[in-house]
Order: structure tokens, then C-alpha cells, then sequence
């Protein structure tokens, strides 16, 4: 177990020098750090927006990790596996924006043929994103009351990150693929946000599960805080932020990742079992990635701050594991 502090009030990421201010080191349920990254080299800035319907499961990311600004939109036919994707990588990350403080101002990125848009203020966010073949325009609003897990991790002064994980937002809008209008929402639609800004080391690997069903939804990390004192966990009932400060196991073969998949703590029993597996993999020399991000179906139990047992049956979305050198 760890004894992260809780905070409440806003605070900046970083000292005047660009150091880690130790005042920032903790866990939010809303959006409360101001990112003043400055400076470049090993600073990563991004927006990964993840939407799953009964009938798609969607993923755009907007980033700029200092060389290069990496764009992308994909998207899953889940009666079929049919996937299709579209990627841009912009030299420098030209023309990127990002806002320094998660739930307000504007993300836009373009390069490639695709551009995505994302509009945020107190009611939710507007996401747009635009390629040969996809359109997709959708609202994400912020019900009353609904908290997120906001967490800075610390391996040293000069690297550091700042994430923001938000599970089972409700979405609503279309989605136009190949000529075809889709529309997106009801009750087994959500949309999840990850929000980084930090400044990483050159090699790095992480796991990441989220999922979500009416009422309920869990985030779960791992690999990449172990040792530092925070952990990225949480279990949302009804909006309501329930933080698992622990390390959790992860279990998963690697030799076939559509294996069931086991994620497990004193307060987390959860089984993952894959219906589908995304492979993304990079490799020029120096810089390198491979991504095997699994969408599937969990089920099990996590316990809430009370100590009441909160079923994981039912609950949709994806875990994965990411290997960097960036």
C-alpha cells in the first residue's frame, strides 16, 4: 500500500527553474495542476481520447514529444475487426496546441491529412477529428459532480509526469467512416481521457486497463510508478472517485496476448478477457515503440473506500502494455 497525499487546491507542475515542485506531488479528483513544462528535450505533452459503442471502439491521440509531433485516429468495427487508422507524424510538432491545465481550453493538431480538435471548458468537451474516410464529431459532458483521477508521478526532479485518467464519460454525437454516418451514445457509449504532460525518461514501459458500464467504472496502471510512491488506481461508482492506493499485479501472456488477462491487489480482483488485439509497433533505431492495447470485456470486484464490493462484471474497454524508447 502507499500513502499518497490528497490535493485540493491548484498548484503548479513545476518550480520557476523547471524542476518537479514537491508541492505537486499527489492525487486530485479533478483537474487542479497547471502544467508550466518549459524548456525542451524529454518534455511529452498529449491528448488520448478513447470512445467505445456497442458497435465502434474509436481512439484519437494528439501529442508532441519535443522532436516530433505523432497524431493519429483509429478505429475498431467490433461485428467485424475491421480496423482502420490514420497517422501523421510532424517534424518538431509544429503547429500543435495544448493548454496547460486538463478540462479547459483547446487541443489542435493537423499534419498528414488528418486534424483533431478538442474544445473543453466546465460543462465538458467538444471532439472533433477529420481524415480521408472518418469524420467524427462528438460531445462529452461533464455530469455534476463527476470526479477523475489526477496523478503526478515522481521518479526525480527533472523527470516527472502528470497524468489525468477520465473513465465512463457519457458521448453522444456521429461518427461518418467510409461514407457512412454512425451515430454514438446511449447508455453502453463512454468516452475516457488520458491527459499527459511531463518529462519522461528515455526508456520507459507501462500498463494501462480502463473500462466502463452504466455506473461503474475502473482505472488500473502499472510497470511505470512501481517504486515511486503514487499508483494511478481507482474504481468510479456513480461518478464518485474511489482511489486504490496500491500497486496492483498484472498477469498476461505475452506470447499470446489475447490470453485472459489478470489484475489483481487487496482491493482489485479483476479478470480482462480480450476480444481483439491492436499491434502498433515503431522502430528507428533510436526511438522505438511497440503497443499491444487488447479491447475486451472485464469481470471480478474492486472494493470501494468503504469497504463495499463493487462488481467488475460487465464493464467494456481495453488493457494494455507499451514499451518506449523515446
Amino acid at each position: 500500500m502507499t500513502h499518497e497525499p490528497e490535493l485540493t487546491s491548484p498548484v503548479d507542475l513545476c518550480l520557476p527553474d523547471g524542476r518537479l515542485n514537491p508541492a505537486a506531488v499527489g492525487w486530485t479528483r479533478r483537474p487542479l495542476h497547471r502544467a508550466n513544462l518549459r524548456g525542451w528535450g524529454r518534455t511529452k505533452r498529449w491528448e488520448y481520447w478513447g470512445i467505445v459503442t456497442p458497435d465502434h471502439i474509436v481512439g484519437l491521440v494528439a501529442s508532441s514529444l519535443d522532436y516530433a509531433g505523432v497524431h493519429g485516429i483509429y478505429v475498431l468495427e467490433r461485428a467485424t475487426g475491421r480496423e482502420s487508422s490514420w497517422d501523421a507524424v510532424v517534424p518538431l510538432a509544429r503547429g500543435a496546441r495544448f493548454p496547460a491545465r486538463g478540462g479547459e481550453g483547446e487541443v489542435e493538431v493537423r499534419g498528414g491529412g488528418l486534424a483533431i480538435g478538442v474544445r473543453q471548458g466546465p460543462e465538458g468537451a467538444s471532439v472533433r477529428a477529420v481524415a480521408d474516410g472518418v469524420r467524427l464529431a462528438v460531445e462529452v459532458p461533464l455530469p455534476p459532480g463527476h470526479e477523475s483521477l489526477g496523478v503526478v508521478v515522481p521518479w526525480s526532479r527533472t523527470r516527472f509526469q502528470y497524468t489525468v485518467k477520465d473513465v465512463g464519460r457519457p458521448v453522444r454525437g456521429t461518427l461518418e467512416l467510409r461514407g457512412e454516418t454512425h451515430q454514438v451514445g446511449g447508455p453502453e457509449a463512454f468516452a475516457v481521457l488520458d491527459h499527459g504532460r511531463g518529462r519522461w525518461p528515455y526508456a520507459v514501459t507501462w500498463n494501462w486497463a480502463a473500462g466502463a458500464a452504466p455506473g461503474r467504472a475502473v482505472q488500473f496502471g502499472g510497470k511505470w510508478t512501481d517504486g515511486t510512491g503514487l499508483t494511478e488506481n481507482a474504481l468510479v461508482v456513480d461518478g464518485r472517485l474511489h482511489k486504490i492506493g496500491e500497486e496492483l499485479r498484472w498477469s498476461y501472456d505475452r506470447s499470446d496476448w489475447l490470453r485472459p488477462w489478470r489484475i489483481d491487489g487487496e482491493r482489485v480482483t479483476a479478470r480482462f478477457e480480450p476480444f481483439h488485439e491492436k499491434v502498433s509497433r515503431m522502430n528507428l533505431g533510436v526511438v522505438a515503440n511497440e503497443t499491444h492495447q487488447c479491447f475486451g470485456r472485464f469481470s471480478g470486484r474492486a472494493l470501494a473506500d468503504d469497504g463495499t464490493e463493487v462488481s467488475l462484471d460487465g464493464l467494456v474497454g481495453w488493457a494494455e502494455e507499451a514499451r518506449n524508447r523515446w
